[in-house]
């Protein structure tokens, strides 16, 4: 519920936490996302996440690593379709100097600097055949050399990786290395879109403007009704990173006014405006994903209840998951929602919450 930390962690007094991932969410299928995160991290073998674009992969993998006994370890992070073959090869192992054109020294590799840690390959799919036969070797053997060396080295390295695409789909048309993804897949945890956890949606979007708001200078006045019902009607096809530059986006344009007492609208497409070239009729994402399409679940059932109910019940929820999260204290439960104090007391006050009973059956 709220700002998730990693649980049942014990550190003595010489020891350093690890600073855990942002994660934000009550929802059923986020909480299971979580929970397998946390089930795989102590594990000493890879891992795959498989989700859309903007779902929060590398949040997940921050927490595997977090979770794990490589935390005091670095986590380094790499995107694979940032970089064309001869780049990652060299990026990924290494490369000695004078092995090709322009390399004037030796060049440690993503492998050497994760020693002892976690490697996060994000876009795993986007590898070249080349790049994954040697990572398959890593991931067997322990071994491998960098680019123009003969020494063999060794890798003490967990690898996490991550893809938007069906990578079995792929490995059936040859596109993949079976084999590697076979390894990588030793467990698979599925980023759920935003579109599959709509009740996190109002959690999400006043946590991200209120960080906006604190940037700015300004104390969030909260989201009307009216802009809580817009974001829960998208469909969010740029899932948590989308729903981040809208609510940023509205948070900005309510400095910009004068007047209204909450955030009254937001701007989810910011092309849709004069001026602004349409796109082509076939313009669509170079990359959709190929994992399987649930039914999303209805956002909000009406069963003869107005929308201000429904929305009323959605922040009585939030509100009393925040206070059973900070045991009934309404100052942190205020920071946790990006809501001021008197904010916080006026919700509190209108739902008729009992910060001390909330606490005691949390």
């Amino acid at each position: 519920m709220g700002i998730v930390y990693p649980q049942n962690r014990y550190f003595t007094p010489m020891e350093t936490p690890p600073s855990p991932p942002e994660l934000i969410g009550h929802s059923p299928v986020f909480l299971d996302a979580l929970a397998h995160a946390s089930a795989i991290a102590p594990v000493e073998r890879p891992a795959l996440i498989l989700g859309e674009r903007g779902t929060g992969k590398e949040l997940l993998a921050a927490r595997i690593h977090f979770l794990s006994a490589r935390w005091d370890g670095p986590l380094v992070k790499l995107n694979c379709a940032a970089m064309n073959e001869e780049l990652l090869e060299s990026e990924l192992f290494g490369h000695e100097a004078g092995a090709f054109t322009g390399a004037s020294k030796k060049h440690r590799g993503r492998f050497e600097r994760a020693e002892g840690g976690t490697l996060f390959l994000d876009e795993i799919a986007s590898a070249s055949a080349r790049v994954q036969e040697k990572l398959l070797r890593v991931i067997e053997y322990g071994e491998y050399e960098r680019v123009g060396g003969e020494e063999t080295r060794t890798a003490d390295v967990r690898i996490v990786a991550a893809a938007n695409v069906n990578l079995r789909a792929r490995a059936r048309s040859g596109k993949f290395r079976a084999d590697l993804l076979d390894r990588l897949a030793f467990d698979v945890v599925v980023a759920p879109p935003l579109r599959d956890r709509r009740e996190d949606i109002p959690l999400l979007a006043a946590h991200f403007a209120g960080v906006m708001a604190a940037e700015l200078g300004a104390d969030f006045p909260g989201l009307a009704p009216a802009a809580v019902a817009a974001l829960l009607a998208h469909d969010w096809p740029g899932n948590v990173r989308e729903l981040k530059n809208a609510a940023e986006r509205a948070m900005f344009h309510w400095t910009q006014q004068d007047g209204p007492a909450q955030i009254e609208s937001v701007v989810i497409d910011p092309f849709a405006q004069d001026g602004v070239p349409a796109a082509p009729a076939n313009d669509q994402d170079h990359v959709k994903s190929s994992l399987p399409k649930k039914t999303p679940p209805p956002t909000e059932s009406v069963n003869g209840a107005s929308l201000r109910d429904h929305l009323d019940a959605i922040e009585k929820r939030c509100v009393t998951d925040a206070l059973a999260q900070t045991g009934g204290s309404q100052k942190r439960a205020a920071t946790l929602l990006g809501l001021t104090y008197d904010q916080m007391r006026g919700v509190v006050r209108k739902h008729d919450l009992d910060a001390k009973k909330i606490s005691g059956n949390s």
